[in-house]
């Protein structure tokens, strides 16, 4: 019964927090990708009203759940397996992350690609939803930069249950409000994300060839490092870093405090 607890609990604190931080999301994904002409927030108002912002957050809703589930339910078994071995807490929470990120998104993938994808489309120019975005796009596109997705993922996943974990015990947590509480756990985010950026933004690149004819096409991992690097500089890999901290910063900020707060109230 606990097992089944932790996964729903992953998966609400998942969902609570993109749905609350998704123009913020959908923000940073256009940073990424700006080559994409008329996909600013502004636009997107002005074609798609102030819904418009949220446009792709179903999709995300149905990915993020499942996700957060898996990675928060893996990640709690596997933290407990290896508070057997002699291992720091900090070495035990990076690993425990790391495979509950290995599992979740392998699991979810071409949700991911649907999602972004969808983001980046302006009055259903290309999908009308999720089923003819399955559809359209081969089962093999669906799949294009899982391999830097969990180069990415992985270490972020780690990274962000190992800061949290240091951050909560460094601030000493349960002696802290609930706004500082939030704060613990955007931090841990913002610390996280510092690190393995680069990886989103390749990821993001990889997933959306095809899409339409200005997205760059690219032969794998390293001839997309190669060809960001040489037209737009080695500052091209962080292209919509400042985006992606106004977004991180809440949206894990919220996803941890509802894990808390579901933690208590339900185990």
């Amino acid at each position: 019964m606990d097992k089944a607890i932790d996964f729903f609990i992953g998966g609400m604190s998942g969902a609570v927090s993109r749905t609350l931080t998704a123009p913020l999301e959908l923000k940073k994904i256009q940073s990424q990708n700006d080559f994409i002409k008329h996909t600013t927030l502004r636009d997107v108002v002005r074609k798609e009203g102030v819904l418009g912002l949220w446009k792709g957050n179903y999709t995300n809703i149905v990915r993020i759940f499942p996700q957060t589930a898996i990675s928060y339910g893996v990640y709690s078994h596997t933290n407990e397996y290896l508070s057997n071995y002699k291992l720091s807490q900090p070495v035990t929470h990076f690993l425990s992350g790391c495979v509950g990120g290995l599992v979740a998104q392998s699991s979810i993938y071409p949700l991911e690609n649907i999602r972004t994808r969808l983001s980046l489309q302006t009055n259903k120019a290309h999908y009308s939803g999720v089923l003819d975005c399955f559809k359209k796009v081969p089962l093999r596109q669906l799949y294009q930069g899982l391999g830097m997705s969990l180069i990415g993922f992985m270490p972020f996943n780690g990274l962000n249950f190992m800061f949290y974990d240091t951050y909560k015990r460094v601030f000493e947590y349960d002696k802290r409000g609930q706004l500082e509480k939030m704060m613990i756990g955007g931090l841990a985010g913002i610390s996280a994300v510092t690190i393995t950026y680069p990886t989103d933004l390749i990821r993001r690149r990889l997933q959306i060839q095809g899409m339409q004819k200005d997205v760059p096409v690219y032969n794998g991992i390293i001839d997309c490092v190669r060809k960001i690097v040489r037209y737009e500089g080695v500052t091209g890999l962080y292209k919509g870093l400042g985006a992606c901290y106004v977004k991180i910063m809440p949206a894990i900020a919220l996803q941890f405090y509802t894990l808390e707060f579901l933690k208590k109230n339900l185990k």
